[in-house]
């Protein structure tokens, strides 16, 4: 047993007296699907709704003589230091992205109370990291990293103590999000190469695919904001240190849009709630195929702190990613009866969700931009056909990044 083994226990034991472990579930869904033993660790159902208190914990319980805690978060973190100062009896001042949602603005508020004030800084987590640092400095407060720091790593370690006790030993194979790298340094720190290891990543803040591939923390050009919790443009020096050995071939990176698929999977059939950072750990199960059938899988999903304003873009990205709905613009005559012979090529299933149209004067055609949804993706194939046989032109654009933003 090592002495990072033994210290984690130690943690966990200690936390005991704040909240219990949380649950490790075995899902009957997925085990189906695919043809696995499957298991989720929820850390979703922790106090704070995600396993970032673990750390905040083990740091401030180590600094009784500490007052003044600084922290910077894009949400989970926040929640986590906010309620820990309030257990603890310290002044918290947690530096956020302006972006984040406000549902985790909301709840880091009532989880802190009178000894947290927060400080919106900047568009991204690194903007208002800079500024946390810099008042901390200054205030002589002790900076509580969101991963970067060794006593967060061994507080999020006690994952893997609780998996492994309730459990009785380590599963064949566990998958887990990685963000700055705190909860996955943790978990490999503990258990080893016991069992096998996918790390998985939303491909708009691979950082940890991008350190691999350089041999060192570098500093993505730009990050996707949407898996909040996971959209980290530079993974830390200190959990590099204990990640840089596991391969490219044990990460994966995942699209949003697909991300999205699982987290409305999640919810409709099971009525599990989990952010986009949270779903990654059961999203990547797609991707592992026969490599994971008949065995024992942990997947760790990491957070529940949804708001659920982002629904309707979460269903439009799943729709999306899934062919069921497009987007595109139409050239329609300006004649009487020409919508009407657009309409016709429809079919049951194919529903209008969006019609812009502006007739222009003095002109044989206007332009529409208009939404179909439908049931099956293979409808479109025969909408397409139809529209090309009949001579309307069009040009889809659901894939045009800049188009759709802009749009839609």
């Amino acid at each position: 047993m090592s002495e990072f083994t033994d210290t984690v226990r130690a943690a966990a034991d200690a936390m005991r007296e704040v909240f219990p472990a949380t649950p490790l579930l075995r899902n009957a869904h997925l085990s189906d699907q695919y043809g696995a033993d499957i298991w989720l660790k929820r850390e979703d159902l922790s106090p704070v709704r995600s396993y970032k208190l673990r750390g905040a914990f083990n740091a401030m319980r180590k600094r009784p003589d500490q007052d003044l805690f600084v922290a910077a978060s894009a949400g989970n973190h926040a929640q986590g230091v906010a309620f820990m100062c309030r257990h603890f009896g310290k002044k918290g001042v947690i530096f956020m992205p302006v972006t984040t949602p406000q549902q985790k603005i909301q709840k880091t508020r009532m989880f802190g109370g009178d000894a947290v004030e927060l400080r919106m800084v900047g568009d991204y987590f690194d903007d208002c990291l800079r500024a946390a640092q810099a008042f901390c400095a200054e205030a002589g407060g002790h900076f509580l990293s969101p991963f970067d720091d060794d006593d967060v790593i061994e507080g999020q370690g006690t994952v893997a103590f609780e998996i492994e006790e309730e459990m009785g030993s380590p599963p064949d194979h566990i998958i887990l999000p990685v963000g700055g790298g705190g909860l996955s340094a943790g978990m490999l720190s503990y258990f080893g190469n016991g069992p096998n290891w996918t790390f998985v990543e939303p491909a708009g803040g691979a950082c940890l695919h991008a350190a691999l591939r350089a041999g060192e923390p570098v500093t993505l050009n730009k990050i996707n904001t949407f898996t909040d919790g996971a959209a980290v443009a530079r993974i830390g020096e200190r959990t590099f240190a204990r990640l840089k050995g596991v391969g490219l071939a044990n990460t994966l990176t995942i699209p949003e849009d697909r991300l999205c698929t699982t987290i409305l999977e999640m919810l409709n059939v099971e009525g599990i709630v989990l952010e986009p950072a949270g779903a990654l750990s059961v999203d990547a199960l797609k991707d592992l195929g026969q490599s994971i059938r008949g065995k024992r899988v942990v997947c760790v999903t990491t957070g529940g702190n949804f708001d659920f304003e982002r629904l309707p873009e979460v269903k439009e990205r799943a729709q999306r990613y899934s062919g069921v709905k497009k987007y595109f613009i139409l050239r329609l005559p300006q004649r009487p009866g020409a919508l009407r012979d657009f309409l016709e090529t429809l079919g049951p299933e194919d529903d209008i969700a969006r019609f812009e149209y502006l007739k222009k004067s003095a002109r044989n055609f206007g332009s529409v931009l208009i939404g179909i949804e439908t049931t099956h993706a293979r409808n479109f194939d025969r909408l397409f056909a139809d529209l090309d046989e009949q001579g309307f032109t069009y040009q889809d654009i659901t894939e045009d990044e800049v188009l759709a933003e802009f749009l839609i």
